[in-house]
């Protein structure tokens, strides 16, 4: 009688019941586990991040310094008592969803996975790894292209006008550049996941490739938040590139 009410109930041997047989109610205690792990891994690196602060402050100030071409580069000023603490906490909160984004890949990773069939459980890895690599990647470009673009800015204002930045716009700004090129490229990664899914097909994607331009370019323009040229094309280019290679993928997994 204990064997057949063991089979019946399993989790009464301490096994995790099957995706299955877990009811909305145990589903949802699931994800709030999850999310609780993330945010506390953001938390804890946010943390971190707060305490190297001077840091990463000065790691993001190359650019600034590379723009002005100037062997001593100027301090950044706050012009109110609060700016200095508010760029502080917006580092922070960057630096922190960083560190923590392959803890919160894996959770949802190992959320997901237990409803993917056999087959489709063997991309699981290959994708948290790109996402991840594709995120460095493009915070990557943003860095290496802000120097170009904050020269536009500040010599776009003319001659006789000397630069005069605080340290909270300087850090909103960079850090909203690095996390929408980060974001961005994950684009292909998207597409990938669609075309396995089955909601796109490489040859859709390739009869919308004119389209798919005029769209990469206007996004790029959109949502580039310094809004100078070389910020919006060392975006959309990649991400063409990127358009390409997830049709050449689609095709070879198809195969």
């Amino acid at each position: 009688m204990v064997a057949r009410a063991l089979r019946r109930h399993p989790e009464a041997r301490g096994t995790k019941p099957s995706p299955n047989a877990m009811t909305l109610f145990e589903h949802l205690a699931e994800l709030r586990r999850r999310l609780i792990v993330s945010i506390v891994a953001f938390v804890l690196g946010a943390v971190v991040c707060y305490a190297v602060y001077n840091h990463i402050l000065n790691f993001l100030r190359g650019p600034y310094c590379k723009a002005l071409h100037r062997h001593i580069c100027p301090d950044f000023v706050i012009t109110a008592p609060l700016q200095g603490f508010s760029a502080r906490l917006d580092l922070s909160a960057l630096g922190g969803l960083v560190i923590a984004l392959p803890i919160i890949l894996w959770e949802l990773w190992q959320f997901v996975t237990p409803g993917l069939k056999a087959s489709e459980k063997r991309y699981a890895v290959p994708f948290v790894f790109a996402t991840i690599l594709l995120f460095v990647a493009g915070a990557f470009v943003a860095y290496e292209m802000f120097p170009r673009g904050m020269g536009f800015l500040i010599h776009s204002a003319g001659s006789s006008v000397q630069p005069f930045i605080t340290v909270q716009s300087y850090v909103s700004l960079i850090s909203v550049l690095l996390l929408v090129f980060g974001i961005a490229f994950e684009f292909p990664a998207v597409l990938v996941a669609l075309e396995l899914a089955g909601a796109i097909t490489p040859r859709a994607l390739s009869k919308f490739r004119r389209f798919a331009i005029l769209i990469i370019v206007v996004v790029a323009a959109l949502i580039t938040p310094s809004a100078d040229p070389f910020s919006m094309f060392a975006l959309a280019t990649p991400l063409y590139l990127f358009y390409e290679g997830s049709i050449l993928i689609g095709r070879l997994l198809g195969k």
